[in-house]
């Protein structure tokens, strides 16, 4: 039995599309983990003397977005794989939970990082 290279071809593209998100993830982790080192770094530069709270809330800040970076790395290998085996099944579903979570936690870094600048003026 000859395979269509119509359907081949199809297959091809979805599989690029799906190693361009995963990529697109990952460029989206390293700048959640670069945000959380550069506004620590710009903390302890800037602030030469600062309150244990806001020092502890920086510190905080800085692990969480390092922490989220890390998640996301972890969480688009799992996409990445679980969408390229329902593309080869032709079961593919679109990882709306993945987006919903990463997108909620992307929010709470946004929100912490405006409540710092907010009390640190």
């Amino acid at each position: 039995m000859a395979k269509d290279p119509d359907i081949e071809k199809i297959l091809i593209q979805q599989h690029l599309a799906n190693e361009r998100t995963m990529l697109a993830w990952i460029r989206t982790a390293i700048a959640l983990i670069g945000i959380g080192f550069l506004v620590t770094n710009l903390h302890y530069t800037i602030e030469t003397s600062g309150a244990y709270n806001t020092d502890s809330f920086i510190n905080f800040i800085g692990f969480f977005s390092v922490f989220l970076g890390i998640l996301t790395i972890i969480l688009a290998m799992i996409s990445y794989f679980k969408n390229a085996r329902s593309i080869n099944n032709q079961s593919f579903h679109s990882s709306r939970y993945t987006v919903i979570l990463l997108g909620v936690f992307v929010l709470i870094v946004a929100i912490l990082f405006a409540i710092y600048f907010v009390f640190s003026l």
